[in-house]
């Protein structure tokens, strides 16, 4: 069972407590519990009327997508305008009550998918594998989640170089549900010879060609019953794309030199920093292929829009390179070295940074500014990024174009400041609290009032 606050507006509680309630039980919805991590936390509004009343306790309570909440109307029929607003305010998703039992199996079917989805985001085995706790990393590592474990479909991952492209797929190609499933195969579309792509792709025959003395498999019968892994896959020829089109569609393909029809069954993950879509409209990639292969589209994020993932990020890559030891900590100045870089490389050129200053390191504990090349090191009278220019004012714009009031934006950018300054920290309430310039009781005490009012909190509980 699944726990979810019901939130109501405008509804006579004596009809919620003796109707909409005691179908949601009876569906196996559980409503009384509680679970204490904010992060785990799903919602049921009930309403008559899709106001800005609503629209405003959407915003308050799903703070950002941290809480998912499906908002359902008891009275009548939505228009496709309100739904949309509903879904900008913060809804995850949106239904009108209909008969009880079917709606509540519906609303109970869509909670339990969030938290099979969520004790994945949760996992270790995933958190070891894509680092980052930001609320843009997490919101797009649930939908790539969902459809890896949920669904077979081709998958295409969009993004700049270095933003986990290929670490994305292996963790689609692991998570695929197939019980008995084969191995992960890569193809770097850039290295691909023309004359020999064939045989890249469908193998060969002996004989089939000068230099074909013994048959070979290609990548579609490696990855029969597994996952094929297309790098850059915008840089097929337009021929490569027509053949490869056939083998999508119909499942068979021959081997050069060969005349039987062989058969595969693979998942299609293809990935690129182009954008296919206008790569279509020029005539540089095939429509129909495209529509093909883009069943499920992931746009992973770059690393300047998951700035308060580039320190756990950080940490991880120590790890990875001394896995045998504790992680240093970083002063204040090499804090600020890495937070201020641009990364045009992404998540690879942090990990460079990570690893030379590391091959500089001679422990002690501390990783200090002495570690970072002299020619990486910013001028001393040199002014750091102004966080309080244009990005801050882009965001806070966003922000009252939907209707959040002044309260909403301070309350929220506080608890986005103590959730990212205790991840930095990894959980430790003293060195999150010197971070924040706040003292260690300060912090604590928030936090547990924080607790209290989020069990406590709930407008009007069914």
């Amino acid at each position: 069972m699944v726990w979810t606050g019901v939130y109501t507006c405008g509804i006579d509680q004596n009809s919620v407590g003796n109707r909409y309630s005691g179908a949601l039980r009876a569906a196996g919805v559980d409503i009384e519990g509680l679970d204490e991590d904010p992060t785990r936390r799903y919602g049921v509004l009930l309403f008559d009327e899709p106001n800005e009343q609503v629209r405003s306790l959407l915003r308050e309570r799903s703070r950002g997508g941290q809480t998912r909440i499906v908002a359902v109307e008891i009275a009548r029929p939505l228009r496709a305008t309100e739904t949309w607003g509903l879904l900008t305010a913060g809804a995850a998703d949106v239904l009108v009550w209909g008969r009880d039992q079917e709606t509540a199996e519906r609303i109970r079917a869509r909670l339990e998918r969030w938290a099979a989805v969520d004790a994945l985001l949760d996992s270790d085995w995933v958190r070891e594998r894509m680092v980052g706790t930001s609320q843009t990393w997490r919101t797009k590592l649930r939908e790539l989640l969902e459809g890896a474990r949920f669904t077979s479909s081709p998958v295409l991952l969009m993004g700049e170089s270095g933003t986990g492209k290929e670490l994305a797929a292996r963790l689609i190609h692991e998570l695929d549900a197939r019980p008995a499933k084969a191995s992960f195969q890569v193809v770097d579309c850039t290295t691909i010879v023309p004359e020999l792509s064939g045989s890249e792709f469908f193998g060969h025959e002996r004989g089939a060609f000068t230099g074909a003395v013994a048959q070979r498999e290609g990548a579609f019968a490696l990855a029969n019953g597994g996952t094929l892994f297309l790098d850059e896959v915008g840089e097929l020829s337009l021929p490569l794309q027509a053949q490869l089109l056939r083998v999508i569609q119909e499942g068979t393909y021959k081997r050069v030199g060969g005349n039987t029809w062989q058969r595969t069954e693979l998942r299609l993950v293809c990935a690129t920093n182009r954008d296919l879509e206008e790569r279509v409209r020029r005539g540089a990639f095939r429509g129909d292929l495209y529509y093909r292969i883009a069943s499920l589209v992931h746009t992973l994020p770059p690393l300047r829009e998951r700035t308060e993932d580039i320190l756990p990020l950080v940490r991880h890559f120590m790890r990875e390179l001394q896995p045998d030891d504790e992680p240093p900590e970083l002063d204040s100045a090499t804090q600020d070295y890495f937070l201020r870089h641009d990364y045009a490389g992404n998540v690879r050129e942090l990990k460079q940074r990570v690893t030379r200053l590391m091959h500089r390191y001679v422990g002690g504990g501390l990783l200090t500014a002495g570690n970072i090349p002299p020619e990486e090191r910013p001028a001393w009278d040199e002014p750091p990024p102004d966080w309080q220019g244009t990005a801050l004012e882009k965001i806070v714009r966003h922000a009252i174009a939907l209707g959040a009031g002044l309260k909403d934006i301070s309350r929220t950018v506080e608890d986005v400041a103590v959730r990212i300054a205790v991840g930095d920290a990894g959980g430790n309430l003293q060195r999150a609290a010197q971070s924040l310039g706040v003292t260690d009781r300060a912090l604590q005490l928030r936090q547990a009032n924080r607790r209290q009012a989020e069990g406590a909190g709930t407008p009007r509980p069914a």
